[in-house]
């Protein structure tokens, strides 16, 4: 007999007090009868004389205020007295009124039997699934209706097309970004793409020869992995708006990920198309993707072939990330990746590469994703004048604790995590942190790939236990700023290098923590 189900099944007098001994009894069958466990808690299973909420009525409980609600499976659960308790902290929150499936999807910790058992103390009801959405028919004349699902962690910055990040505080957990929570960046709608008609086109301007290599041929070329940083050009572009108005998504310090990603190289497949990069009459090589506007214009974006020599050994045709195929957000069934580039040159559901004499025509190699002085304006801007984003400038980031954090005052230290990267392949060798403003520093411990720091293209995750003053009160104001190999350093101040378009936004990163006061 299943004794969760049938202690459930009545509604309780003192609850409470129900669920204590409920999961004092639990403990106890679990350490009993460690191996039938698992059999035992049956979590998210329908109960009956317990009440049905829907998802509308889950969603409204995502505060202290408000009760905090999570579902799994079929079941409801009021856990607001366990969020202090929880060993991650506030990132309990971020499933706050929804399904608790996607996040524990992320951390497989939460998958046995003993948390099952602490969930199902929590249950105060049933929970019936959304059928409006599975019955809704296809609108025909929307372009995005083809769009993937996304993980509920994601923040949209604009849903059409999607674009969006993690929150700041899961970002670095791992040191390779899971590709539930990797940001998004679209330009247009997600195409929908046949793997057995797919074919990708490799060709030169004006020749009449066209190689077309289907998925299937690309995976007979040896396999190589690079594992490797994307990162959007408006990272942190939130930062400058601060400053004044840019034109862009709102970005947050998150429009980055770390990738295994792995593929062909791109200079295997030009070999075997017959076409030799070192001719000088070749001096960009561009990439089309399948996504297009109403138009039929597509994505494209090119890099010098200069840079392509010095790289060509790490570029890849991507049709695998993480170990798995490609999903749909991230360029399924191929895309192109070029270590130490700005995202916007990695086309996705790529579909043509062209080497020319000149690079792409595409609105966003040409009238996008280029840097201008503080001067500059919409008035004034001449797009030709500038050239194209290709390598990032050095960059870092404080991803814990938050901005608006708060410690108490008997705290005697404080840990300080964060990532940092520069592209170009130049290696992190130092992150300096601060927590008064940048009057003192101390040094971070450093985790990172093991690349060699004149090929270092995934990032550097770093960490510091920073000693509070025992005199403190009031605010700390957390700073780091990072080196890399060239001793190439970020800039102080966002207003030095404030731009209409707000990129490359790599000033200082700034996180203010707030020191509670113990009572008397």
């Amino acid at each position: 007999m299943q004794l969760l189900a049938l202690q459930t099944s009545v509604k309780p007098s003192n609850p409470c007090q129900h669920r204590k001994q409920m999961l004092n009894g639990l403990y106890a069958y679990i350490q009993a009868n460690p191996e039938s466990a698992a059999d035992y808690v049956e979590a998210g299973k329908p109960l009956d004389n317990l009440p049905t909420y829907t998802k509308e009525q889950v969603a409204k409980h995502c505060s202290k205020e408000t009760k905090i609600w999570v579902t799994y499976k079929n079941g409801v659960y009021d856990i607001t007295d366990y969020v202090e308790s929880h060993p991650g902290g506030k990132k309990i929150y971020l499933a706050a009124g929804k399904s608790i499936e996607p996040f524990w999807s992320l951390y497989a910790v939460h998958k046995n039997s003993e948390i099952f058992a602490i969930l199902e103390t929590y249950r105060i009801g049933n929970f019936k699934p959304d059928e409006e959405d599975s019955k809704k028919p296809r609108d025909v004349n929307d372009p995005y209706a083809n769009d993937p699902k996304r993980h509920p962690a994601l923040i949209p910055s604009s849903m059409k097309p999607f674009n969006a990040e993690p929150p700041v505080e899961i970002l670095t957990e791992k040191f390779v970004t899971p590709k539930e929570i990797f940001f998004v960046r679209n330009h247009l709608p997600v195409p929908e793409v046949n793997v057995e008609t797919y074919r990708l086109d490799v060709t030169t301007e004006n020749s009449k020869r066209t190689v077309s290599l289907s998925v299937k041929d690309l995976k007979k070329f040896p396999k190589h992995d690079v594992t490797s940083v994307v990162q959007c050009a408006g990272n942190r572009r939130s930062e400058m708006k601060e400053i004044k108005t840019v034109k862009g998504l709102n970005w947050g310090n998150a429009a980055i990920g770390n990738g295994i990603w792995s593929g062909v190289r791109l200079v295997d497949v030009l070999k075997h198309a017959g076409i030799d990069f070192t001719n000088t009459g070749y001096k960009h090589i561009q990439f089309e993707g399948l996504d297009s506007d109403p138009t039929g214009a597509a994505y494209g974006a090119s890099i010098p072939i200069d840079l392509f020599k010095v790289i060509q050994q790490d570029v890849i045709l991507a049709y695998e990330m993480n170990g798995e195929e490609l999903t749909a957000d991230h360029g399924y069934p191929l895309r192109v990746i070029i270590p130490g580039v700005v995202g916007a040159r990695q086309v996705k559901w790529l579909k043509k590469i062209i080497l020319s004499s000149e690079e792409s025509t595409s609105h966003w190699q040409r009238r996008d994703y280029k840097g201008f002085n503080s001067s500059v304006d919409w008035h004034n801007v001449d797009f030709d004048s500038a050239e194209s984003i290709q390598q990032f400038p050095v960059q870092s980031v404080i991803s814990n604790p938050s901005q608006g954090s708060h410690i108490n005052e008997d705290d005697e230290e404080i840990e300080i995590q964060g990532y940092a990267w520069s592209g170009g392949g130049r290696g992190i060798i130092r992150v300096d942190v601060s927590i008064d403003g940048g009057k003192t520093w101390q040094t971070a411990s450093l985790q990172t790939a093991k690349q060699s720091l004149y090929r270092t293209y995934a990032w550097t995750l770093w960490s510091a236990t920073v000693e509070i003053p025992k005199d403190h009160s009031g605010t700390l104001n957390l700073v780091c700023k990072a080196t890399d190999i060239s001793y190439n350093t970020q800039p102080d101040s966002v207003q030095g290098i404030w731009n209409l378009r707000g990129v490359l936004s790599n000033a200082w990163h700034r996180v203010l923590v707030h020191v509670n006061k113990e009572e008397a």
